[in-house]
């Protein structure tokens, strides 16, 4: 697999109190913002990787860590990695923000979103300009 990114996705039952906690209290920087502004979902620069906090987890907790990899072609990963016996929990689909999205999990459950960003996807163009 060639991947070209990658990021942890949290999904906390408090959303802004998590971020606040990576953003205030960690001082990680903000990569990006996405979504709607009453509810942003933010990626943080985490080393040479990220870490994404956005959405809402099951619970009081929320839900465990989840692992993004970001590939040229996610329709053809889907075939390579059903025919070596991945356990695929969702097709490759076009999601409403724009990107391919398939999802995996691994033996211990952990799940792993495959992402293809179309060419003209926003996070293909210069953030700084």
């Amino acid at each position: 697999m060639d991947v070209l990114s990658s990021r942890i996705l949290l999904r906390p039952a408090d959303a802004a109190r998590t971020q606040r906690f990576y953003r205030d209290v960690l001082g990680l920087a903000v990569h990006r913002e996405f979504g709607p502004a009453d509810s942003p979902g933010l990626v943080f620069f985490l080393g040479p990787g990220f870490l994404e906090v956005s959405g809402h987890g099951a619970g009081e907790t929320g839900s465990s860590p989840m692992i993004w990899l970001q590939v040229r072609d996610v329709r053809a990963e889907h075939g390579r990695l059903a025919a070596a016996g991945a356990r695929v929990t969702r097709e490759p689909r076009q999601e409403p923000w724009g990107l391919v999205e398939m999802w995996i999990e691994d033996p211990d459950g952990v799940r792993i979103v495959i992402v293809e960003v179309p060419d003209d996807h926003p996070m293909r163009r210069d953030p700084r300009s």
